[in-house]
C-alpha cells in the first residue's frame, strides 16, 4: 500500500528518487503514466496490469472510453529503478504534469501520484476544505 505525502527532487536527468516506504511494492518495476488534474499516476506493474484488465472490458462502440484509453495508455511508460532508487520520469511525462525540481509524491492506496510542488499546493487548498466538510456518503459504504 502506498500512503503518504513525500517531497524528493527531480534531478538534472528527469529523474527521482522513490520514496523509501514505496521501494518495496515498486521494486519489481512500475508503470508511470498521466493522471488526472495533470499529476502522474505511478503503478507498480501487477496494479497497472489489473487496470489495464478492467479498461479492456469497456466496449470499442463507447468514445469515452476509447478516449481514456487513449489518452491513459499513450502516455505509459514502463521503468526499473536503478540501484539507487531512482526513477526516470519521460520528458513527454514532466511536461504534461509541469514538473520542475519541486516535487510532491502523494501515496493513493494502490498508487503514488507525483505533482509538482506548486499544482499539489493548489489542489490541496482547493480542496482541504470541501473534504473537511464532507456530510454525506462520497464513496459508497465507506462512512
Amino acid at each position: 500500500m502506498l500512503l503518504g505525502t513525500h517531497t524528493p527532487k527531480l534531478d538534472e536527468k528527469g529523474r527521482i528518487i522513490l520514496p523509501a516506504t514505496f521501494r518495496d511494492e515498486l521494486a519489481g518495476g512500475l508503470v508511470i503514466t498521466r493522471g488526472q488534474e495533470r499529476c502522474l499516476y505511478v503503478f507498480s506493474r501487477s496494479v497497472f496490469q489489473e487496470q489495464l484488465d478492467r479498461l479492456r472490458q469497456a466496449p470499442l462502440s463507447n468514445k469515452d472510453g476509447r478516449n481514456y484509453q487513449r489518452l491513459f495508455l499513450s502516455g505509459a511508460s514502463e521503468e526499473q529503478p536503478d540501484k539507487q532508487h531512482r526513477v526516470l520520469i519521460p520528458t513527454v511525462l514532466r511536461e504534461y504534469a509541469g514538473l520542475e525540481r519541486e516535487l510532491t509524491v502523494i501515496g493513493a492506496g494502490d498508487r503514488a501520484e507525483i505533482w509538482s510542488t506548486e499544482a499539489w499546493n493548489a489542489f490541496y487548498s482547493e480542496q482541504e476544505e470541501a473534504y473537511a466538510n464532507t456530510e454525506e456518503e462520497v464513496i459508497p459504504g465507506l462512512f
